[in-house]
């Protein structure tokens, strides 16, 4: 990709995973992942890793621990140690900044940012420290002077979303599914038009049903009982499959196809949703769209390791396997042929120009 059209694509990004899952009706916080710390244990004399968490830090059940799971392989496969720092709630630009200088100063030699929030402070601090590598998940380059030793970590969310988008076309009975989007912005938008065109491939006059929680506030992604009123309004039309790209609020709309009853289904975003929900939640979640961002945060620390580190952007689509689907739930057996057909096509370069706009 040209630098332009790379922050023309991601220029504009929010997150999400922002915010942490709810599904155990409680803090968000999956508290033995909280716990599990391999950064604590390392002790190996490979690269040092400094993972910079967005809000809601490790044991969200999404965003930031799918980066960690991808850090904790990269320890244990090039002998490498890690330190971690967690984001609050509106923080300053400052606090941000303060936690990478932390890091590099403390040894770091490859530091991932955790959400696009990162890509200022980065920017900022990376030429301060030449000799340390640093990357950006969903990142963006603020200004026109490129940092020799900054990668911005993206993915091409439309892929994977089509390929649920068939999956939810495919297992619907009604006719009419269902999106539900967090915040109403250019990311998430990747999400809706990718879903859509999904859908469409595969069942022409299938009828999608689109909210939002918020139009711009991020709180969107933190409210569960809003991703519950949203998806309960699409059930309520007739959709029996809703797809949810909202972070936190996933729970509520995993909740509320619980509550619409057997013959609906939901579908999660960004890690295999189906594997940390609750018992009531899980015969509901038919699959969910996988943005691996254990698997880029694994290629930049080997990337480090192997000293070829990756600078500029890096987009993770379906041929560098960054999205896919999940199959832990035996109901979506049925529908991974057509799927995997429509995929195949995807990587081969038949399909292309998915939309990235609803």
């Amino acid at each position: 990709m040209t630098k332009l059209s790379a922050v023309a694509a991601v220029a504009a990004i929010a997150l999400a995973g922002c915010g942490g899952s709810d599904s155990e009706g409680g803090s968000g916080k999956d508290k033995k992942a909280a716990s599990d710390d391999v950064c604590k244990t390392a002790d190996g004399d490979g690269p040092k890793i400094g993972l910079a968490y967005d809000v809601g830090g490790r044991g969200d059940r999404s965003f930031n621990d799918s980066a960690y799971a991808g850090v904790e392989k990269a320890v244990a496969d090039f002998d490498a140690t890690c330190i971690e720092g967690e984001a609050t709630d509106d923080e300053a630009e400052s606090a941000r900044e303060d936690r990478l200088r932390n890091m590099a100063e403390n040894g770091a030699t490859a530091i991932i940012g955790v959400g696009f929030a990162y890509s200022e402070s980065v920017n900022t601090v990376a030429p301060d420290f030449p000799e340390v590598n640093f990357a950006v998940v969903d990142g963006f380059d603020p200004d026109d002077k490129a940092n020799d030793n900054v990668a911005y970590l993206g993915f091409a969310e439309e892929q994977g979303s089509f390929l649920v988008g068939v999956a939810a076309a495919t297992k619907s009975k009604s006719g009419t599914i269902g999106f539900v989007g967090g915040v109403n912005n250019d990311l998430i938008q990747k999400f809706e038009a990718g879903y859509t065109a999904g859908a469409k491939a595969a069942k022409p006059d299938i009828k999608v049903e689109v909210a939002y929680i918020q139009e711009s506030d991020l709180s969107g992604f933190g409210d569960p009982a809003g991703g519950k009123a949203a998806a309960t309004g699409e059930f309520d039309k007739g959709a029996d499959v809703v797809y949810h790209a909202a972070g936190g609020s996933g729970s509520g709309v995993f909740d509320a196809a619980v509550e619409a009853g057997e013959g609906n289904w939901a579908i999660g975003v960004d890690s295999d949703q189906y594997l940390t929900a609750t018992a009531a939640q899980k015969p509901f979640i038919l699959t969910s769209m996988l943005k691996r961002v254990d698997t880029a945060s694994y290629d930049f620390v080997k990337s480090v390791n192997d000293g070829k580190p990756l600078t500029s952007f890096q987009v993770y689509d379906l041929k560098a396997d960054g999205v896919g689907y999940s199959t832990a739930n035996p109901e979506i057996k049925d529908l991974q042929a057509d799927i995997d057909g429509y995929k195949a096509k995807i990587v081969d370069g038949e399909i292309k120009d998915i939309p990235t706009k609803p």
